[in-house]
């Protein structure tokens, strides 16, 4: 590996439209990449199939989340009203569970919050403060009318003229060398 491509971080492709865009990520998933990624200025349905990309495991660690504030919480109160501190007030039992529904939902609801933010967090390796990316002209049009295509060159098939080749062929209008 010379030094060169030890400071690329990967290759842009700049597509026409969205139709070529779903069409070039469909080939660059079936071609074996692995380490790209599609941006677009809005989002564009059956790409995530498109791409490869499985299922997001966020629902599982909000859904844990939420049954651990749950359980947590029921068993909190339970805990304190019958065995910790069991006060008798008015008659009323100590397990008086219609009494713990508040508690119980909002503890269900916050750790469910706090589960879907950080595991997004998590998830997206985020916080990046700073993408090579970023350092592309051409790339600020992906807010606005900008269909691009990066394969970064820690994929196991990057090849920085074979990678080249194939997005002129997958119909690229603008290739561009993405410096770290």
């Amino acid at each position: 590996m010379s030094t060169k491509e030890k400071n690329t971080f990967g290759i842009l492709a700049e597509f026409k439209n969205p139709g070529h865009l779903m069409k070039a990520a469909k080939l660059t998933n079936k071609a074996g990449f692995k380490k790209f990624d599609c941006y677009s200025p809005f989002p564009i349905h059956g790409m995530d199939d498109a791409m490869g990309l499985k299922p997001s495991k966020l629902g599982y660690i909000v859904m844990g989340h939420g049954l651990f504030g749950f359980l947590g919480g029921l068993a909190l109160q339970i805990w304190t009203s019958t065995i910790a501190y069991p006060i008798n007030i008015s008659g009323k039992p100590f397990l008086n569970l219609p009494a713990f529904v508040p508690v119980t939902f909002e503890l269900t609801i916050l750790l469910s919050a706090f589960g879907a933010v950080f595991g997004m967090f998590f998830l997206n390796n985020m916080p990046r403060h700073h993408n090579p990316l970023f350092n592309s002209e051409r790339f600020k049009k992906v807010t606005d009318d900008g269909f691009f295509v990066v394969i970064e060159s820690g994929d196991p098939l990057y090849n920085e003229e074979r990678t080249r080749k194939f997005l002129e062929d997958a119909g690229a209008v603008h290739l561009e060398l993405i410096e770290e």
